[in-house]
């Protein structure tokens, strides 16, 4: 706790010192984001998606639930996802995730506040890590994302959801494979509270937050939302 602290405090001190750079293109950031205004504008905002799983839908079709929640409704009572996972936010994900650049991941949060859901006003659960991958990684990139989102939504982090098992990468899967990988993947802690919204990086086929929200249910939880700073298409 102390060294996060400490962490926290040089990363406040980098950002009153150092001048914002755009994370995509390298110009002037605009408006205290390492973004500038070219490369906003060019974002990919996921704002017309199904509603329950925020798979992205063709402009000219209604904002209802698309074919595979009206055939299967999901577990989830709504989602949303801030953007498409396509350029340059596919970049700054893979490289907040994998690379580890934290400034993308604050980028990131930074643009998730500009859209807040109306679902989200509920405790966060950031989906956890698997304790070997955490190691691995140095950091949790959905606690890194869902910290701010926290901070300045004002609603506490609930952390009683863990792995328990390590699982193959999802990336590396089928989607039937998907599911099969993540049975018995979630062990609960602690009694959830009525509502939960759960953060993540992306969402491609929905099956690593369907398990988490599977055994979530089964300890009590009544209603799971999702919130997730990408959807793939």
């Amino acid at each position: 706790m102390a060294m996060q602290k400490v962490y926290e405090a040089l990363r406040w001190l980098g950002r009153q010192c150092l001048p914002l750079r755009c994370l995509v293109c390298d110009d002037p950031g605009q408006e205290g984001l390492d973004l500038c205004a070219a490369c906003h504008a060019d974002l990919p905002w996921n704002d017309h998606a199904c509603p329950l799983c925020a798979l992205p839908l063709p402009v000219d079709e209604p904002a209802a639930a698309c074919g595979a929640c009206l055939r299967a409704p999901p577990r989830q009572v709504g989602a949303t996802a801030t953007f498409v996972y396509a350029p340059p936010i596919d970049q700054l994900v893979l490289r907040f995730k994998f690379h580890q650049d934290l400034a993308a991941g604050r980028l990131l949060s930074q643009l998730m506040l500009q859209a807040v859901p109306e679902m989200a006003p509920a405790p966060l659960l950031p989906m956890p890590l698997h304790g070997r991958r955490l190691r691995e990684r140095g950091y949790d990139q959905a606690r890194e994302l869902a910290r701010p989102l926290a901070k300045e939504l004002g609603v506490p982090l609930w952390t009683g959801l863990c792995r328990s098992r390590a699982t193959v990468a999802q990336s590396t899967l089928d989607a039937e494979a998907r599911r099969q990988n993540l049975r018995g993947a979630f062990a609960v802690r602690a009694t959830p509270p009525p509502r939960l919204t759960l953060v993540d990086d992306v969402m491609t086929t929905g099956a690593t937050l369907d398990a988490a929200v599977r055994a979530l249910r089964r300890s009590g939880l009544q209603q799971a939302t999702l919130w997730v700073c990408a959807r793939a298409p």
